[in-house]
């Protein structure tokens, strides 16, 4: 097994520190030790059922010692992990299955039903909803995992909508969580509370940079009770904080947090849309000694760029420079180099970069060309712009997706809900700016002629057949819908109202 792999790094540290407390999730603390023993159940069940190198195990659990288990397990059996959100649906969940050929699936109890119905769906596969019933009771075969093996198959969407699975190596993630890990200046004294869903490649990438660093991770379900999260900032002594702007909204929105003594926590790190200047001195003023990272980066590459803390008083729209060991510039249409000043496509070099799509060869090349060993080149279709000093700001999407509480949001996909229902002539969803979501899901619908539509019943409809993240937070009914002076609906001015 390759030393850099990152299925070998719990091993790892469970043989040098076997009781250092690696997790703590749901008032429980397991060691590396326990964690390893965990891992190892699994990656063992996994074999028996003819689960090995390449094949893709779908987890669809909440945040959870289970679902760090089922990772771990899953990468030591030599499979890659596809991490499902927990709150997908049935027709979603089928279809990703589908999609990847997936081998077999991993859920709790309360996901069982949709996970057993998607699972028939998709042709008969094997579904666990408790991993003592997967876990095997002897040792797990080794496995020779090389650094171009696949590790993950982690979705998105484009913006002509429908999921695409996003191939990760296992040198791959090694590369970014060093580098990650590199300028956090993580290490084993570090202590990082993850409120992100492991099903997201931001949460993701703060476990594995724990279990790269030594670290423990302190695992909760979300932000559910944002009292309770400052709690634990104060009692597991927390180090570090990762967060989307929604969850920095929240905590801002509490009194008194400003007096709370939180002296270890020495890191913030903000991704997923970006934090309004104004928020970003707010979050100051409430963490004083903590320091902030503005980060951007995709599911294609994991992290492209962050900013240092230092120069947050002189750049704070900026997201900063490209990660260590990358390199990242810019390239008008006909693949120029661009300079200071002038608004490009933002372009990517770097180990970290996705192999490309699963089963999509024509859209895998139309964003990722190789340039040498071990390094791939990724047209990240974002417009940005730099300073004179080379630092990074973001300027647009070349497409339409929403990025709403961190998670991208394919219009066409709601639109397609919408224009199911009885009544609608029209539907069209566009993302609105939000202080607490980043972009707020918008849906303005046009009904049928003689036909009247209940907004909430259109909602409910949505959250029926739709992730939570993707149900529209408003619904506005309109006689028509404004349109461009070449007849095209007009969503730049539903956008801005």
């Amino acid at each position: 097994m390759s030393s850099s792999s990152i299925a070998e790094d719990l091993r790892r540290v469970a043989a040098s520190e076997p009781e250092k407390p690696a997790l703590i999730s749901g008032g429980r603390t397991v060691t590396y030790a326990e964690l390893d023993q965990l891992a190892e159940g699994v990656a063992a069940g996994l074999a028996e059922r003819g689960v090995g190198a390449g094949d893709r195990v779908a987890i669809m659990l909440p945040n959870s010692v289970d679902a760090v288990a089922a990772i771990q397990g899953t990468l030591r059996a030599g499979a890659a992990i596809m991490p499902v959100n927990p709150t997908a649906k049935r027709e979603r969940l089928a279809d990703l299955l589908q999609r990847a050929g997936a081998a077999l699936v991993l859920c709790d109890r309360e996901r069982g039903p949709v996970a057993a119905q998607a699972a028939a769906e998709a042709g008969d596969l094997p579904w666990f909803d408790d991993l003592e019933q997967l876990s095997g009771r002897g040792t797990a075969p080794e496995v020779e995992i090389g650094e171009g093996d696949l590790a993950a198959l982690l979705h998105t969407s484009g913006s002509t909508g429908g999921a695409k699975g996003v191939m990760h190596s296992h040198g791959g993630l090694g590369f970014v969580t060093d580098s990650i890990a590199e300028y956090l200046e993580m290490g084993p004294t570090d202590r990082v509370l993850c409120l992100l869903p492991l099903s997201f490649g931001y949460g993701l990438s703060q476990l594995l940079i724990c279990f790269r660093s030594a670290a423990t991770l302190v695992l909760e379900p979300g932000l559910g009770l944002p009292g309770r999260v400052v709690q634990l900032l104060e009692d597991e002594e927390i180090t570090g904080l990762g967060g989307v702007p929604t969850v920095f909204q929240v905590l801002l929105s509490l009194r008194g947090l400003a007096e709370r003594p939180l002296p270890h926590l020495r890191y913030l790190t903000n991704a997923g849309a970006a934090l309004p200047t104004p928020a970003i001195e707010a979050v100051r003023r409430a963490f004083p000694n903590a320091r902030l990272y503005s980060m951007y980066g995709q599911t294609e590459c994991i992290r492209t760029c962050y900013l240092p803390p230092e120069q947050l008083d002189e750049r704070p729209s900026s997201v900063g420079v490209a990660i260590p060991g990358s390199e990242v510039w810019l390239e008008d249409e006909d693949g120029n180099h661009l300079g200071p000043g002038e608004t490009g496509e933002l372009i990517v070099r770097g180990p970290h970069v996705m192999l490309g799509y699963w089963n999509l060869p024509e859209a895998s090349a139309e964003r990722v060309r190789e340039a040498g060993p071990g390094k791939r080149v990724l047209a990240t279709d974002d417009l940005f712009r730099t300073d004179e000093e080379g630092y990074l700001y973001f300027v647009s999407r070349r497409d339409d997706i929403i990025k709403s509480r961190g998670e991208k949001v394919p219009p066409r996909e709601v639109e397609e809900v919408l224009h199911a229902a009885a009544g609608v002539s029209q539907a069209v969803v566009v993302g609105v700016a939000d202080r607490l979501l980043g972009e707020a899901v918008h849906a303005h619908v046009v009904a049928q002629e003689g036909h009247e539509v209940d907004p909430l019943a259109l909602k409910r409809l949505c959250a029926e057949h739709l992730e939570d993240y993707m149900v529209p937070q408003q619904v506005v009914l309109h006689d028509e819908l404004p349109r461009t002076s070449n007849g095209k609906i007009d969503r730049l001015a539903l956008a801005q109202g």
